[in-house]
């Protein structure tokens, strides 16, 4: 299976390039707790936090550390974008809401346009344990168990995106616990192979809403105190809880080569499986269990153990999980390792902390991210290698510095490991993609002039996707390094195209960059220009469909682009209520209204339902103190008549 596409949102990393650059840099993105998460100052123990690991002795009902890893923006949303009213967006679970927006990221890196994906066998496969949304919800007591928060079980949160995307393949949430998101990889590598599903995206979402686990996990002693976790170290005494968002695009290998997409990595093969009886204690972690699992993925892959390059650990930072599960490693893939090639394991906890049911997700990007690289990170706060591994006799070892992977005539091979408290084990084998095929189409002549088309849901959103492809055509750019044809080809063929629209042709890179700067000011026809691009450009300004495969004499290789230009703000229960300065009528058209409008438009046309109707009526009876008559509200059909209606009735108050 191809990994085609990518993207994440972790603490300190808004995207995979930024991840990459964290853990390059020895970055360590956990912090302090914000205040809008909960207090942690009321419920830190007085006996944790004194700087120093194995310290949390805790208090009873207390936190063991201050520290964890928070994604930026938990609350922020492009409502707008996904037809989502403003009471809509507040309502849902921002799990809900961060997943959509990352799917819609991994789409767009994998050059695969979801308007096109729709109504296909696409699957969508999450691993998500808590839903401290609804939970913070059901504390306010009675009141607000309302229907609205349907929407707010787990089992929804992979509905949502098939929703959104109208993808018709399977759509499931997995719950087992810190192994979540490697098993829904595992689940949609096997939907692919049995042609269940033609496309998957696999996903992992967390984030921690409240203190509760954190107590629970400070007292069963597998919080770190200082809030770091120091995989393999001898010092290490458990892990820091972290947010995490992350999403793979799958597909079948050949498929993928098929379609000329870009494939960053390729898993060979992968594995899941319970401890069953082989410890005392259901929570207790089995050396056999991981042994059983790790054989078994290697022999799915069809690959040797000891051809493993590099291993992402499940590597907690736990003083008893982290040996037990050096040793498994050392056990199965050190058997007829080389001397000279001992295997590299490391963890991304070390960097953002443990993302719980998206932990195994930011284990499986940085791997993948490995191999497309040729590097692996350090793994950070491993001062003094615990004395609790044979580290003379298995061949394993931790990094501490960013090193090459090993020098060899085959692809690299890697590993990616989760467990859960659950006694699941998960293992997903991963290799360097193939070189692309020999033979690409030759460049065009210098000059030769490419359309390029962009677009966004606003104004302000194109607005900023054109800055965006300034910056990366410009000096110093990214966008520099790939040919013109390809950035033109993968931006007209491989993005989906929205209503408001920008395209500007150009022979170089400077060309694209100058007619972006003046916001696509030029007139065509122009002398320099065919015709065939003058009449794309003209139509697709027009908001006309183009055929652009057909304006390329061959296809173009699939290269990396701006990102679409998310315009979020943020949403959040019970901050956006009516002001005193603000009518009912505007107050109902921010709250509930899906797309843009004007005095002429329908209601019903721009999400103003039943449901909205109603609250109008609460809202104007607490402003008025009148009884409402719901058949009045009924009757009015355009924004311009609701206006009206509600100034009437507001200036007989005033």
């Amino acid at each position: 299976m191809a990994v085609v596409g990518m993207a994440c949102r972790l603490p300190g990393a808004g995207d995979i390039d930024e991840f990459w650059r964290l853990l390059c840099d020895r970055a360590d993105a956990t912090g302090e707790s914000p205040p809008d998460r909960y207090d942690t100052g009321s419920l830190t123990s007085t006996q944790a936090d004194t700087g120093s690991p194995n310290s949390a002795q805790n208090d009873a009902g207390s936190l063991g550390g201050r520290r964890a890893g928070y994604v930026d923006g938990l609350a922020d949303f492009d409502a707008e974008f996904f037809g989502m009213s403003s009471s809509e967006a507040a309502e849902l679970d921002p799990q809900q809401r961060l997943l959509l927006m990352t799917a819609w990221d991994a789409l767009e890196e994998a050059g695969l346009r979801p308007d096109r994906l729709a109504g296909t066998r696409t699957g969508v496969f999450v691993g998500a344990t808590r839903a401290d949304f609804v939970e913070r919800a059901f504390r306010h007591g009675p009141q607000a168990m309302t229907a609205v928060q349907y929407l707010n079980f787990r089992s929804v949160i992979p509905a949502q995106v098939s929703y959104a995307f109208d993808f018709r393949g399977p759509s499931m949430l997995i719950d087992t616990a810190c192994a979540s998101s490697l098993y829904a990889v595992h689940s949609a590598v096997q939907s692919l192979r049995v042609r269940e599903s033609s496309l998957a995206l696999a996903a992992g979402v967390n984030l921690v809403l409240r203190p509760d686990e954190g107590i629970m996990m400070s007292h069963a002693g597998t919080l770190s105190g200082d809030g770091r976790s120091r995989f393999g170290d001898a010092k290490a005494d458990g892990h820091a809880p972290s947010d995490g968002v992350g999403v793979v695009v799958l597909k079948r290998l050949a498929d993928a080569v098929r379609d000329g997409d870009r494939v960053h990595a390729v898993i060979a093969g992968s594995a899941v499986g319970t401890d069953g009886r082989t410890t005392d204690q259901l929570l207790n972690p089995s050396l056999t269990g991981q042994l059983d699992v790790l054989r078994w993925a290697y022999e799915d892959a069809d690959l040797d153990p000891a051809l493993v390059d590099y291993v992402e650990a499940h590597g907690t930072g736990s003083p008893l999980l982290d040996p037990l599960e050096l040793q498994a490693l050392g056990e199965v893939l050190g058997a007829g390792r080389p001397a000279d090639r001992p295997l590299l394991v490391g963890s991304a906890k070390s960097n953002i902390g443990h993302a719980e049911a998206a932990g195994g997700m930011a284990g499986l990007i940085k791997t993948v991210l490995c191999l497309r690289n040729g590097q692996v990170p350090a793994s950070l706060h491993v001062e003094e290698p615990t004395p609790y591994v044979d580290w003379d006799r298995l061949p394993v070892r931790i990094p501490v510095a960013l090193q090459n992977l090993p020098v060899s005539d085959r692809p690299a091979v890697a590993g990616v490991s989760s467990q859960g408290v659950s006694a699941l084990n998960a293992h997903v084998v991963l290799r360097q993609a193939d070189p692309a095929p020999a033979g690409p189409p030759a460049e065009p002549a210098p000059g030769t002039p490419h359309v390029l088309a962009l677009s966004a849901r606003s104004p302000q959103a194109l607005l900023d996707l054109t800055e965006a492809y300034v910056t990366h055509l410009g000096p110093g750019g990214s966008g520099a390094a790939y040919p013109l044809r390809d950035i033109c080809h993968t931006a007209a063929t491989r993005r989906t195209h929205h209503a408001h629209r920008l395209a500007v042709v150009g022979s170089s890179h400077a060309d694209l960059v100058r007619a972006l700067s003046r916001g696509g000011a030029e007139e065509y026809p122009h002398p320099a220009v065919p015709a065939a691009l003058t009449e794309a450009v003209e139509r697709y300004r027009a908001g006309e469909d183009v055929h652009w495969e057909a304006l390329f004499d061959e296809p173009g290789t699939v290269v990396p682009l701006p990102r679409y230009p998310w315009q979020t703000r943020r949403y959040w229960p019970g901050e956006d209520r009516a002001t005193d300065t603000e009518s009912a009528a505007d107050w109902l058209l921010r709250e509930h209204a899906r797309t843009d409008f004007d005095d002429a438009s329908r209601l019903a046309d721009i999400g103003i339902d039943s449901l909205a109707r109603l609250q109008l009526i609460v809202e104007l009876t607490q402003q008025t103190g009148r009884e409402i008559d719901p058949e009045e509200v009924g009757r009015l059909g355009t924004v311009g008549e609701l206006r009206v209606w509600t100034g009437s009735l507001e200036a007989g108050v005033r």
